[in-house]
């Protein structure tokens, strides 16, 4: 799959969040990348073990954030990592879903749920 396709894909995941959890996001920046980098994966450390993430949040969670809001800081950053996606994908219709998953869990990180919490809510 091409990368205008998967991105694409992206954007349809982000515009299906439902309304109430879009209307939240605020200050986030999304973006794909082919591979995360080394600094990415270290970021991760023991938690990651296989070496392969499909996508990373980097960012203050909503819910530390002070009620005064975030002011000047720099966007988080939510990022989709295009060739691991493909790598676990059959097919086009796998390759939709796992977009879909990924980006609903790192959207999931924003607002501050665990991984446990993330993979209950997509159950």
């Amino acid at each position: 799959m091409n990368d205008e396709i998967f991105r694409k894909l992206v954007e349809e995941a982000l515009e299906e969040i439902p309304k109430e959890f879009k209307e939240r996001i605020e200050n986030v920046t999304v973006v794909v990348e082919e591979w995360p980098s080394r600094a990415q994966l270290m970021t991760l450390g023991k938690r990651n073990q296989t070496g392969m993430i499909l996508g990373l949040y980097q960012g203050i969670p909503h819910i530390r954030r002070r009620s005064y809001g975030i002011g000047g800081a720099i966007p988080d950053k939510i990022t989709i990592f295009r060739q691991p996606i493909l790598l676990i994908s059959g097919s086009s219709q796998d390759v939709k879903k796992n977009v879909k998953e990924t980006v609903v869990h790192e959207i999931g990180h924003h607002f501050g749920l665990s991984d446990e919490q993330i993979y209950k809510a997509l159950r």
